[in-house]
């Protein structure tokens, strides 16, 4: 999640009947202030989606079969790959745009 101040501002830009999900995973010092007759009288929805909103018990196996069959290419979302000691530079990295996704590799 970007900021509150960006979710406020989709809130206020949707269509009454629209719906406004938020994505990603906040600071847990963030919080979000909107007059609840706002939220009421706007209609629509506001909702947030954790990995999606899959159930990662029934769905991350079925994502694995399917990415070693060679029907889901997530390959193209790597990156760069990281030992485990390259791990703080990889989230600045991230914070600074520089990667989509880096993976830890664990030995070799």
């Amino acid at each position: 999640m970007g900021s509150p101040q960006t979710f406020t501002q989709a809130f206020y830009s949707r269509d009454h009947a629209g719906t406004v999900v938020m994505v990603g995973v906040p600071d847990p010092a963030m919080r979000l202030e909107l007059p609840l007759i706002e939220v009421f009288g706007r209609g629509g929805a506001v909702k947030s989606s954790w990995y999606g909103d899959c159930l990662p018990s029934r769905d991350f196996p079925i994502l694995m079969d399917l990415y070693l069959r060679g029907a889901l290419d997530l390959d193209r979302f790597v990156s760069e790959t990281i030992p485990l000691d390259g791990v703080e530079e990889a989230f600045a990295k991230m914070g600074r745009g520089e990667v989509l996704r880096s993976v830890v590799v664990l030995g070799t």
